[in-house]
């Protein structure tokens, strides 16, 4: 199996990095090949904009991103950073998202990854979306760290839903671009010295406890059941669910 890790954190030594980390170790020591984008590192820009498709524009007054975007994939014009990146996940067969919680989101620089790396025109089109999308048959999970205690972020709790709220539209994204969505997988109580939850040693416990867990749960992602999406067959002809 061919596993790529989108990770997302500017610190090497954070607990993003070590479950990054665990997770090549894990894949390698059962005979998989891994790839990470560590997108901080590569110094990836988030941000979508003209200067990106300056050399071969097709509307030279107006930027129309999703045109431009399908001018660029047409015509094997676009960034080298995208090209690349498009390439890994061609060729991986399982795909993980490894991020912290920031502001109740994802790091920008993530946002901005989906914004110019799934592109218009070329990994989805009208028709070529969902159970039909680019990269069915491919399987993709969000792996996320917070601050607080994860029962937090729920609708009680003080975070409210957030987590649940994001999830829910990453992993719509994902089932957009025909990916197999396996459940996302939550590390709560992450805390820094300005933020504390537990008592030194119970938290290093407790980081243990977390890595020995993620490590057992890589080592059987195979068995995971994934989320369930509706396909194009399950709507009519306004897009709405139809009624059994």
């Amino acid at each position: 199996m061919n596993v790529l890790i989108v990770y997302c954190h500017p610190e090497p030594t954070s607990f993003n990095s070590t479950l990054k980390d665990t997770a090549k170790e894990t894949f390698e020591a059962d005979g998989h090949c891994v790839e990470i984008s560590d997108l901080y590192a590569q110094g990836f820009d988030p941000v979508e904009k003209e200067e990106h498709y300056s050399h071969n524009r097709i509307e030279k007054d107006r930027f129309d991103l999703l045109s431009e975007q399908r001018n660029a994939y047409m015509t094997d014009s676009l960034p080298k950073e995208i090209k690349k990146e498009i390439q890994k996940i061609e060729w991986c067969d399982l795909l993980i998202f490894q991020f912290p919680l920031w502001w109740h989101q994802q790091p920008a620089i993530l946002k901005g990854w989906f914004d110019r790396v799934f592109v218009s025109g070329g990994l989805y089109t009208s028709t070529m979306r969902y159970d039909k999308g680019y990269f069915k048959g491919k399987k993709a999970i969000c792996s996320v760290t917070s601050g607080a205690p994860v029962t937090t972020f729920t609708k009680n709790g003080r975070g409210g839903e957030s987590i649940e709220v994001l999830l829910r539209s990453m992993n719509f994204s994902l089932h957009y671009m025909g990916f197999t969505v396996l459940p996302p997988y939550l590390f709560g109580e992450i805390q820094n010295k300005d933020y504390t939850y537990m008592q030194p040693d119970d938290f290093t416990s407790h980081l243990k406890e977390s890595i020995n867990k993620w490590e057992d749960y890589l080592q059987n992602i195979h068995q995971v059941e994934p989320l369930s999406f509706c396909g194009w067959n399950d709507w009519d002809n306004n897009g709405m669910e139809r009624k059994v």
